[in-house]
This record gives structure tokens, sequence and C-alpha cells, in this order.
């Protein structure tokens, strides 16, 4: 399973909710995500991709939509 496929089936378990269909639309916005979401999703993206996610990375802008969660495991991903 490639890595967009997990963060879809992370948020839609943690959201109960379906992504918005573009990559690049914001989670908060369309209702999917709010700031106890965003806890929530953390917590899963941290222990199924094993990373670490620092306290002062938890903003929404950092996690606002698929496409920045990807780029941002990316980045801190092993």
């Amino acid at each position: 399973m490639d890595k967009r496929t997990q963060i879809l089936d992370i948020i839609r378990r943690v959201a109960g909710k379906e992504p918005p269909e573009a990559a690049d639309e914001s989670l908060f916005d369309s209702g999917v995500l709010d700031s106890f979401g965003l806890q929530d999703l953390v917590t899963e993206l941290e222990h199924i991709f094993d990373v670490k996610i620092p306290d002062r990375d938890l903003t929404p802008r950092k996690f606002e939509s698929v496409e920045r969660i990807e780029a941002y495991l990316e980045g801190h991903g092993k």
C-alpha cells in the first residue's frame, strides 16, 4: 500500500468521514478534521509510519491536506 493510500485510510478511520477528493483541499475547511481530530491523526501517523512528530509541528497548517501530510512525512520519515 502506498503512503497516500495509508494516509487516506488513517483519515477515514480517525475522522469517520471521507477525505476530500483533491489532495490539496483543506481537511479543516471541508469539515473532515478539527483540532481534536488533528491530535488523533498525528498519533496514528506516528504509529503507522514510525515517526515522532514534535509538539511544535502540531499546527493545522502543516497537516492541512493529504498533500501536506504526505510531504511532511517524506521530510521526516525514515
